[in-house]
């Protein structure tokens, strides 16, 4: 601000001495140290009130961003969900148009006469046995039912 050196801060204080007195320049000094103390209290407050509200102004427009940015997350959550919401619609659609297009045809099927079926093949000889094919039991063997004791089984005692 000032430039102000020591060779000029003794020549005020003499006149301050010459103009107010010797025994009123004490008090006077005390005065203007308070005064500017003040004074630098008063700019220190300003400087930190200007600093506050820029950085007020920033956060602010940092909130902004970050607001305008969940916006746009939101909207694109949204339309990402409604284009699954209209896929998965239009799968299940499908799903139910097919589980009905099977009955309808199996209704529009006419039974197969018993006389059309073909002939039964003979059983394989003795002894020989088809892999996979469970063999026939005689006519003569009991017929087991899940409910009925098998033979194997034994009565408690």
């Amino acid at each position: 601000m000032f430039d102000v050196g020591f060779s000029e801060l003794i020549v005020i204080g003499l006149v301050a001495l010459v103009v107010i007195g010797p025994q009123r320049l004490p008090a006077v000094a005390r005065t203007v140290g308070h005064l500017l103390g003040r004074l630098q209290r008063y700019v220190g407050d300003v400087k930190s009130d200007i600093s506050r509200e820029m950085q007020l102004d920033e956060l602010k427009k940092l909130q902004e961003q970050v607001a305008s940015q969940a916006r746009d997350m939101e909207k694109q959550v949204n339309e990402q969900m409604s284009s699954v919401e209209t896929d998965l619609n239009a799968s299940i659609a499908q799903g139910i148009e097919a589980k009905a297009e099977p009955q309808e045809q199996s209704v529009a099927i006419e039974p197969v006469a018993t006389e059309a079926l073909p002939a039964v093949q003979p059983a394989p000889a003795e002894g020989s046995t088809l892999v996979g094919v469970p063999t026939p039991l005689p006519a003569s063997a009991p017929i087991a039912s899940a409910d009925a004791p098998s033979a194997t089984d034994k009565p408690a005692a």
